[in-house]
């Protein structure tokens, strides 16, 4: 059995004050980069309930008590870290443990350190040390007893700065077993820490190593261990893979029941291996087709595929309304609106789909901008999936309206558009260069407005005309003729 420690917690999305200088630090060797930086801060915090070491004696300060908990925030600095820096992390950490300098079971007595010191050194080297440091003539036992020697300093100086908060010292006054701890830092230099590398490294690796026999040299041994290992490496990697494979398999089954839970899911095998998250995206794939066979297709579901094929889906507690289906349909239709259309993409459009039909049944739907403007990106959707009698229906909607007065603030936003023809095309690029230049014209001081030339009613008309010279359907006068009229009563967008 594993050891298991739990405590409760609350995550705070919001950067801690006490922290406000890290964002802003300076840092001369650019560790951690801007986007580690926005990552960490956006990830937020946590409030624990851990009292402190000199509080937990007292029944209620121990119950009522809590701290910062930045281990969030740790975890993507340390995976921010090159592989040398690692390796030395985890050296540094067995170090300690080994020689009875830190919490332990059977230890507890003498207890002085813990594991967050020697990550709280870490942080500070990388911050600290140039790149070149960790990759240049320095050895890996070299680079330990340098971090160890600063340990050793800031013991004797009784500081040992938080990473986050400013200000914050983790070392206390009456820490036990002081000047032991000390005096072995003290003493550790490159051959003692050489003998312990070999002793609880490359011993310990030969005594498992089937290829090892006694008696030969140092080198030999390690030579024996590294073919060893690289022979070994294949099978492990098949046993791992067939053990993600069963827990992604299971998780799916049992966990995967929510949009949080997928967000969850997905996130956790993110970490672990980018090729997890494929293979966990085709199992959850298949785990919503089969709830779709025998339950149907439905909100729930919509949003967990989306999360699924990599976009973002705000989800408000009480979101039945169709503004908010109208805006995630078109906000992922431009997501995909200039690719060509794959077989993924055509999953995708589907998709799209059915968040605008869901805005066309809710019940706030009879606003005519709303209505209208699902109907017209409905029937784009249509069409580029080549359903042209569905894309007329859709555009017959629209213009049997019979009141498109609240249309005329709802225009057709031309980023959202796959190629449809060339006269739309050209029409959107003197929208767009028309309203460059006004803004040269007024100095740059009037307001920038959201210029476009189509409303959902012309466009409509337009897009009907296009679909049925496609089909091959002749062309109604009246059409023509109501499409000319909308031409005509759209030229205020044209001049000012």
């Amino acid at each position: 059995m594993l050891p298991l420690d739990m405590v409760y917690c609350c995550r705070c999305l919001v950067w801690p004050s006490q922290a406000a200088d890290w964002p802003a630090r300076q840092r001369n060797y650019g560790w951690p980069d801007s986007a580690t930086v926005e990552h960490v801060v956006g990830n937020g915090y946590d409030t624990v309930q851990v009292a402190h070491r000199r509080c937990r004696q007292d029944e209620l300060m121990s119950k009522l008590q809590c701290r910062l908990s930045f281990s969030r925030a740790e975890i993507v600095l340390i995976n921010s870290w090159m592989p040398e820096q690692q390796i030395v992390y985890h050296m540094l950490r067995l170090f300690v443990k080994t020689e009875r300098l830190t919490d332990s079971v059977d230890n507890s007595k003498a207890a002085t350190l813990s594991n967050y010191h020697i990550k709280t050194l870490m942080l500070w080297a990388c911050e600290l040390k140039p790149r070149s440091w960790w990759t240049g003539s320095l050895n890996l036992v070299q680079i330990c007893v340098k971090l160890l020697h600063t340990f050793f300093v800031w013991l004797t100086e009784r500081r040992c700065k938080h990473y986050f908060i400013n200000g914050c010292n983790l070392l206390d006054d009456n820490m036990m077993n002081m000047q032991m701890i000390v005096t072995k830092l003290m003493s550790t230099n490159e051959a003692r820490l050489s003998s312990w590398f070999v002793k609880n490294y490359i011993d310990k690796c030969a005594e498992r190593c089937p290829f090892v026999v006694s008696g030969i040299k140092l080198q030999d041994v390690v030579s024996a261990v590294v073919d060893w290992r690289l022979a070994s490496s294949i099978a492990d990697l098949y046993h791992t893979c067939c053990y993600a494979e069963f827990l992604i398999q299971l998780t799916v089954s049992i966990s995967f029941r929510t949009l949080r839970s997928c967000v969850c899911l997905k996130n956790m095998f993110a970490k672990t291996d980018a090729r997890l998250t494929v293979y966990f995206t085709a199992v959850a794939f298949l785990g919503v087709a089969r709830r779709i066979s025998s339950k149907g297709f439905s909100d729930k579901l919509m949003d967990i595929l989306t999360e699924l094929l990599g976009y973002d889906v705000d989800i408000p507690r009480y979101r039945m309304s169709s503004v908010f289906f109208l805006n995630t349909g078109t906000k992922l239709m431009k997501a995909v609106a200039h690719k060509f259309v794959s077989t993924m993409q055509r999953a995708e459009i589907h998709l799209w789909k059915a968040y605008l039909q869901r805005a066309l049944r809710c019940k706030d739907s009879d606003s005519d901008s709303i209505y209208c403007l699902a109907n017209v990106y409905l029937a784009v959707l249509y069409y580029t999936t080549g359903q042209y009698q569905t894309a007329i229906d859709h555009c017959t909607r629209v213009m049997r309206s019979q009141d498109h007065s609240q249309c005329s603030s709802s225009v057709v936003q031309g980023e959202l558009l796959p190629k449809i023809d060339d006269n739309i095309d050209s029409a959107l690029g003197l929208a767009v260069f028309y309203q460059y230049v006004l803004s040269v014209a007024f100095n740059h001081q009037q307001q920038r407005q959201y210029c476009s030339v189509f409303t959902t009613e012309l466009f409509a008309y337009h897009l009907n005309i296009k679909l049925m010279s496609v089909t091959k359907c002749p062309v109604i006068t009246g059409i023509f003729q109501r499409y000319l009229k909308c031409m005509y009563e759209m030229r205020q967008f044209f001049c000012r």
